[in-house]
C-alpha cells in the first residue's frame, strides 16, 4: 500500500485507515470481509431458472463467498483466498460443523499460522522444508498441497487430484471437465434443470496461479463450460452478478470452456466427508512421501 500512496494512487488517509483495519484484522486472526462478496451462488440459481438460451442443465455448489486479492496480497496471495472461499461454503454446511466448530473465515497471516500448525503436526514435511517451514510474515505462496495438508489437519476428508498432461488437442483438458461434471452430477442423467447441490466447491491450481470452480455447465450442443471464480477478479465486477437481471457480460468472467485452459498441468482438491482421529493420523503419516492421484 505504501507503492500505492508513492504512486499517487491512494490517498495518506486512505491508507492509514486500510492500515488500521488490518491490525484490527491481524489482532484477531479473521478476515475484515473487505473484499468478500456474498450471494452470488443464490443469484445464479435465480438466473438459470429464468434462462432458456444455451444451457441444457447446470450443476452449482452451496452458497460460496469470492473473496478478491487486495493491495496487500495481490500477485501472491491467490491460494489463500481460494482456501477462504472454498471455507465459507464448509461453514455453511452442517456436515462439516463439528470439524469447524467456532470458526471464522480467518485472514491471511492466520492461515499461514494454520499451515504452519500443520506442519509442526508431520504434513508434507517435503513441503514445508521447501518453504522454510516457515510462512508468516513472507509473500510465498501456497499450492495445492498446503491447501491438502491444512484441510487434513482440520479432519476433512479431501483428495487431490493431478492432471498431469493434457488429454485433448491443442493440449487441452477435456477428462478435467469431465472429471468436474461427474463430480457434481454423481454421474446421474436426468433431473432438473437447475441443480444447487450440496457440494464444496473445488480449489484448482495450475502454475502461476489458483481459482475456484464452484460449478459447472452442459450446454444444448453438449460441452461443457466451468463456473470459476477468479481472486484477482475485483469486487465491484463480482457484483454485478447481484443484479435482478444478470448480464451476459458479467456472466462471461465466471466462464472457462475446454479452450480456455491449456496449461501444461492442473491439480484439484475436494472436500468430501469428514476423518476420524484414526484416519487422519494415517493420511498424516502418508503425507511424508506426498503423492496424488493422476489422471490419466
Amino acid at each position: 500500500m505504501e507503492i500505492e500512496v508513492r504512486r499517487g494512487r491512494m490517498q495518506p488517509i486512505e491508507f492509514h485507515k486500510r492500515k488500521a483495519d488490518m491490525l484490527e484484522s491481524l489482532a484477531f486472526g479473521i478476515d475484515d470481509g473487505k473484499t468478500r462478496t456474498s450471494g452470488i451462488i443464490e443469484a445464479l440459481c435465480r438466473h438459470y431458472q429464468n434462462d432458456t438460451r444455451e444451457v441444457r442443465r447446470v450443476w452449482l455448489s452451496a452458497g460460496v463467498d469470492h473473496f478478491y486479492s487486495s493491495l496487500g496480497d495481490k500477485g501472491w496471495g491467490c491460494g489463500y483466498r481460494n482456501f477462504q472461499m472454498l471455507l465459507s461454503s464448509l461453514l455453511r454446511n452442517d456436515s462439516y460443523k463439528d470439524c469447524l466448530k467456532d470458526m471464522s473465515i480467518p485472514c491471511i497471516p492466520k492461515i499461514q499460522s494454520m499451515i504452519e500448525d500443520a506442519w509442526k503436526e508431520g504434513f508434507d514435511p517435503q513441503g514445508a522444508s521447501q518453504l522454510n517451514n516457515r510462512l508468516q510474515g513472507t509473500r510465498a505462496w501456497i499450492g495445492a498441497c498446503e491447501i491438502y495438508s491444512l484441510l487434513t489437519s482440520l479432519r476433512l476428508k479431501c483428495r487431490i487430484i493431478d492432471f498431469h498432461k493434457s488429454t485433448g488437442p491443442l493440449g487441452t483438458h477435456p477428462r478435467l471437465f469431465e472429471w468436474v461434471l461427474n463430480y457434481y452430477s454423481s454421474g446421474r442423467e436426468g433431473g432438473p434443470k437447475v441443480v444447487c447441490s450440496s457440494k464444496p466447491p473445488i480449489y484448482l491450481q495450475h502454475q502461476g496461479h489458483s481459482r475456484t470452480i464452484i460449478g459447472i455447465e452442459e450446454r444444448k450442443n453438449r460441452t461443457l463450460c466451468l463456473l470459476i471464480f477468479d481472486p484477482g477478479c475485483p469486487s465491484r465486477e463480482m457484483q454485478k452478478l447481484l443484479k435482478q437481471e444478470v448480464e451476459v457480460t458479467s456472466l462471461k468472467q465466471l466462464w472457462r470452456f475446454v479452450g480456455n485452459l491449456k496449461h501444461k498441468q492442473y491439480q484439484i482438491v475436494t472436500v468430501e466427508g469428514v476423518l476420524s482421529s484414526e484416519e487422519k493420523v494415517a493420511r498424516m503419516k502418508a503425507s511424508q512421501i506426498f503423492t496424488a492421484e493422476r489422471i490419466p
